[in-house]
C-alpha cells in the first residue's frame, strides 16, 4: 500500500511539475528533462508513468477537463436555470484558469493540440454539449428565446470564451478575465433573451458576478 501511495504521489507531482512547465513554455518548447526537474523526479520515474511527452500532455488535459467538467455536472444536478448555468459555468472556469495551474496548462495544451499525433477535440465537444443542454433548459424556462439556433449558439459561446481567455492571458495573465467575460455576455445577451424578459435579465451576468464575490 505504501508503495502504491508513493506511485500515486509521484504521478501527481509529475503532473503538477509538467503543468507549470507547459504553461510557462508551451508544448513545443518543453522537454521531459525540464519536466522531471520541475517535478523533482528522475527521468526514469517520469518514463515509468508516462511513455512520452504527448502522453503526459494528454494526462494534463484529462485532469483539467475532469476538474472543469465537475462544474457542469454540479450545475446540471442542482437544476440551476439554463441561462444562469451558462454564465456561472463561464465565470467558474475563468476562476479555475486564473487560480489552478493544471487547468491553465490543460487549456493551453488543448489549444496547442495541433502538435499532437491525435488532435484533442473532446473537451470542446463536451462543453458545447453542456452548453446546448443549458440553452434547452433556458428555452423551456422562458429566459432564452425559442428562435435561437441552439447548436450554432453553443459553438459561438464556447469559441467566444476561448478567444476571451486567450487574449486576457496574453494581455494581463488573466487578471482581467472576469471583466472581459462580462463584456462578452453584454454582447451575447441581446441575442439570447426574449424582448419581454430583457429588462429583468439584462444585468444577470453582473448580478451573478457580484453574488459570487461575496460567497
Amino acid at each position: 500500500m505504501a508503495q502504491q501511495e508513493r506511485a500515486i504521489e509521484t504521478r501527481a507531482a509529475i503532473i503538477r511539475g509538467a503543468a507549470a512547465t507547459f504553461q510557462e513554455r508551451g508544448y513545443g518548447s518543453t522537454s521531459l528533462a525540464q519536466v522531471s526537474a520541475a517535478a523533482g523526479v528522475t527521468k526514469g520515474a517520469l518514463y515509468f508513468h508516462f511513455e512520452s511527452k504527448e502522453a503526459l500532455a494528454v494526462a494534463i488535459i484529462e485532469a483539467q477537463h475532469e476538474a472543469s467538467a465537475g462544474i457542469g455536472r454540479t450545475l446540471l444536478a442542482d437544476n440551476v436555470p439554463g441561462l444562469r448555468a451558462i454564465i456561472v459555468m463561464s465565470l467558474e472556469l475563468a476562476r479555475q484558469l486564473h487560480e489552478d495551474p493544471i487547468v491553465s496548462a490543460g487549456i493551453r495544451l488543448t489549444i496547442e493540440a495541433a502538435n499532437f499525433d491525435t488532435p484533442i477535440a473532446g473537451p470542446y465537444l463536451a462543453w458545447m454539449e453542456a452548453c446546448e443542454e443549458y440553452l434547452r433548459r433556458g428555452i423551456v424556462e422562458g429566459e432564452i428565446s425559442p428562435d435561437i439556433d441552439i447548436c450554432a449558439l453553443s459553438h459561438f459561446i464556447i469559441s467566444a470564451f476561448t478567444g476571451v481567455q486567450v487574449v486576457s492571458d496574453v494581455l494581463t495573465g488573466r487578471d482581467d478575465i472576469e471583466d472581459r467575460l462580462i463584456e462578452m455576455w453584454a454582447v451575447i445577451m441581446p441575442a439570447l433573451v426574449p424582448a419581454h424578459r430583457w429588462a429583468e435579465l439584462k444585468d444577470l451576468p453582473t448580478r451573478i458576478r457580484a453574488e459570487r464575490a461575496v460567497v
